[in-house]
């Protein structure tokens, strides 16, 4: 009988699960889109249960694979993903309502109406902006929408996956780090935001470390290989993804490109109050880890999406027309061939994402709208690396990934405001990362042999960071 880890990646564009042996060897990956229903005014929603559906369609998938190679059996499931979308579950695991998307402006305005001596110590203590991602937002709009809050705990997807496997209710850190609801001082429930909430802490559940062992597959319609496997919380998608490619030190830039954009710096412990109220004014969360002990500064921008959104409206479809814009783009000189101002591209902003395209000229292509929003993306990462670099050492090199970071005109673009840039090709990074964490929850390790652990993993799934064009040239 072989034995597998599996990791899987609740992602904003699609959910995948990947098996890997317990040493890191890559075995398969399956996927699915990701089941949004997009509503009006940027809203986007799925039924509660749908993650899970789709987790179990995978499984039948994977299954059917790895039985053609003789019997098997899943060893540990870990699951990573979003934050800031999730589930309100009663004591029935009934859901109070559907699942909004993290970028779902829902909840803006009710933020904004809490007291202002809440929002003014609002970002220094949870390292959050005031704003509609953190899901304290949600929570505000949801009870005031009628729902219910007394009794209900809180679980984003990825920990609303392991529940739904047959594992307890649990609060990864990265991940409940990110609710608006923690205090970044103790990684402990903040009182002043229950009490906006109106609710005491059992809005959340326990706090677990990423790879922690937390329960068994008992899912009956999870296939019969799955079943007694260990379960555990991988954390934050961006995190397990840098973990996945191994940029955790705090020297090094990691910038992952996808639907969002995100900007990763590890640091060893969490800035104080005031570093961090100046951060999330600027946008950056100052937040946990997946990694044991450690922060993160993160910044994100919306540059993903409204990249996307540029593709749908220039009829872009599918991968080869995606490679003939990106090779008309690398035509163009690498800041366009249009005169300032000629074409302006705005949005990229993380509480903004709504794609707004002012055109001043005549002289406009496919190709120049790309670059104009290339562009508006550097902008908004420039902003956001200037912030940083005068809370912490400025990074001395860049890893780039993501599924973006496939499109050569996308990399010239970074080139020109992050150091020392080096793609790391693997094409599932936060799957695989999950992996690790499975094999690390099935291991039975303690966590203060993790990076050790993990090092011997990755070594199995070893690539050579490609080097950009210019440094080949």
């Amino acid at each position: 009988m072989t034995d597998y880890v599996a990791g899987i990646d609740i992602g904003s564009t699609s959910i995948k699960l990947l098996v890997a042996t317990p040493d890191g060897r890559e075995v398969l990956v399956v996927s699915r889109r990701s089941p949004w229903t997009s509503l009006d005014n940027g809203e986007a929603e799925m039924p509660a249960d749908q993650p899970l559906s789709v987790v179990r369609e995978l499984a039948a998938e994977a299954d059917s694979a790895l039985s053609e190679s003789g019997a098997y059996r899943i060893l540990a499931v870990a699951v990573s993903g979003m934050a800031e979308a999730g589930v309100l579950l009663d004591a029935d695991d009934t859901p109070a309502a559907p699942i909004m998307a993290w970028f779902d402006p829902r909840g803006g305005e009710q933020i904004l109406r809490t007291p202002q001596e809440f929002r003014d110590e609002f970002m220094g203590r949870t390292g959050l902006p005031v704003g509609p991602l953190a899901t304290i937002s949600k929570i505000l709009y949801l009870r005031e929408s009628g729902v219910a809050l007394e009794g209900k705990t809180f679980l984003n997807v990825p920990e609303s996956i392991v529940h739904g496997l047959g594992g307890p209710r649990v609060a990864e850190y990265s991940l409940v780090s990110r609710t608006g609801l923690i205090d970044q001082d103790d990684s402990e429930p903040w009182d002043a935001a229950l009490d906006v909430v109106g609710v005491g802490p059992g809005l959340l559940a326990e706090r677990v470390g990423a790879g922690q062992a937390v329960g068994e597959v008992r899912d009956d319609r999870m296939p019969t290989a799955f079943q007694g496997a260990v379960l555990t919380v991988a954390g934050h998608d961006h995190l397990v993804s840098a973990v996945a490619v191994g940029a955790t030190a705090s020297s090094e830039l990691y910038d992952s490109i996808g639907t969002a954009e995100a900007l990763v710096r590890v640091l060893d412990d969490t800035l104080p109050f005031d570093a961090r109220d100046r951060l999330a004014q600027a946008g950056i969360n100052t937040v946990r880890h997946v990694l044991p002990g450690k922060y993160v500064l993160l910044a994100g921008t919306k540059a993903g999406l409204l990249m996307r959104r540029v593709l749908q409206l220039l009829g872009v479809r599918d991968e080869r027309g995606r490679k003939a814009l990106d090779e008309l783009v690398m035509g163009l000189p690498v800041r366009g061939g249009l005169g300032g101002g000629a074409l302006e591209v705005s949005g990229a902003r993380n509480n903004d994402g709504v794609l707004k395209v002012a055109a001043n000229s005549d002289g406009l292509s496919p190709e120049e709208l790309f670059c104009a929003t290339l562009l508006h993306g550097n902008d908004m990462c420039a902003e956001l690396m200037e912030v940083m670099d005068r809370e912490v050492a400025a990074p001395t090199s860049t890893l780039l990934t993501g599924g973006w970071s496939k499109m050569a005109s996308v990399v010239r673009a970074r080139e020109l405001i992050l150091p020392a840039v080096s793609i790391a090709p693997h094409e599932e990074g936060t799957a695989y990362g999950a992996a690790l964490f499975a094999a690390f929850a099935a291991s039975g390790s303690r966590a203060e042999r993790f990076e050790e652990f993990a090092s011997s993993f990755l070594a199995a799934h070893a690539v050579d960071l490609s080097p950009t064009r210019s440094e080949q040239q």
